[in-house]
C-alpha cells in the first residue's frame, strides 16, 4: 500500500481580497458552480468556505504530486459535501487521469478554519 498526502493553509483575507477585487473572474476560474452555490449559501462564513475549498484544491494537487500544473486546472478538483456535511473530493479532467494511473485508491479530505486561516489535509491511499 502507498499513501500520498498533501496539506495547505491559506489566509482567509487573501481569498476575500481576491473575491472582492477580482470578482467573478477569480471565482469562476477557481471554483465550480456547486462550490460557488455552497459557499454563497454560507452567508457570513462564505469567505471561510471559499478559503477552505481553495486550500483543499491545493492539498489534493500536492497529494497527486503535481500541484496545480501539468494540465490540472482548479476546477478539475471539486470539493463536495455528503448529506452529513463531510467534505469529499470529485476529480475530473487531468486530475482524474493522474489518479486513475495510481490504481485502486481512496481519497480522504479534512478541512478546518479559524478566524484568520483555512487549512486542508488530503490523503490518497493506493491499495496493492
Amino acid at each position: 500500500m502507498a499513501i500520498y498526502c498533501g496539506v495547505d493553509i491559506i489566509e482567509i483575507d487573501r481569498i476575500k481580497h481576491s473575491l472582492d477585487t477580482l470578482g467573478n473572474a477569480f471565482r469562476d476560474k477557481v471554483f465550480t458552480k456547486g462550490e460557488i452555490d455552497y459557499c454563497e449559501a454560507r452567508k457570513a462564513a462564505k469567505y471561510k468556505s471559499y478559503a477552505a475549498r481553495f486550500a483543499a484544491k491545493e492539498a489534493v494537487s500536492k497529494a497527486l504530486g503535481t500541484g496545480i500544473s501539468e494540465g490540472i486546472s482548479w476546477k478539475d478538483i471539486e470539493v463536495v459535501n455528503d448529506e452529513k456535511g463531510k467534505p469529499d473530493v470529485c476529480l475530473s479532467g487531468k486530475a482524474r487521469e493522474i489518479l486513475n494511473k495510481l490504481g485502486d485508491i481512496s481519497i480522504s479530505l479534512s478541512l478546518s478554519h479559524s478566524e484568520n486561516y483555512a487549512v486542508a489535509y488530503a490523503v490518497i491511499q493506493v491499495r496493492d
